[in-house]
């Protein structure tokens, strides 16, 4: 029995017609958040093995360049991810302690579609189009 409701979990999908974060959905973004950090981290594993591997130096000073620039562009990328991760920790913290879902800036809930889509997301899309409304008036002036 046990099996066929792991399948069952498997198989969810968190639903508008159900409570807004109920024990099933916050499981079922537990989950998500935890397979794509586990997904980051096996990535990034694989680099740091590329990077070890492909330590030497090229005599030609156009293979080094490139060797180089490969290099720090991996390197930007698990920068990236690092922060990533912090966001994905930060979300799983929300979800301990009953936080996630709600937008950070009205408190409203942000909405299973956008959260299926961006599990990290803090603000609903209305507060993410003004957010972003504010960033683009700063930057043009």
């Amino acid at each position: 029995m046990k099996s066929i409701n792991s399948e069952l979990e498997r198989n969810y999908r968190p639903i508008a017609n159900e409570p807004f974060m109920n024990d099933r959905q916050r499981a079922y973004f537990r989950l998500k958040l935890l397979s794509w950090k586990s997904e980051i981290l096996r990535e990034a594993k694989g680099t740091l093995e590329n990077l070890q591997e492909d330590s030497h130096n090229p005599s030609d000073l156009a293979d080094r360049a490139s060797s180089e620039t490969d290099r720090a562009v991996e390197l930007r990328a698990r920068d990236r991810q690092r922060k990533l991760i912090s966001k994905i920790d930060a979300a799983l913290q929300r979800i301990d302690d009953g936080t996630y879902g709600y937008c950070e800036e009205t408190g409203e809930p942000i909405g299973l579609r956008r959260l299926d889509a961006r599990p990290i997301a803090t603000l609903s899309v209305e507060a993410q189009e003004r957010h972003e409304k504010r960033e683009r008036a700063y930057r043009d002036e």
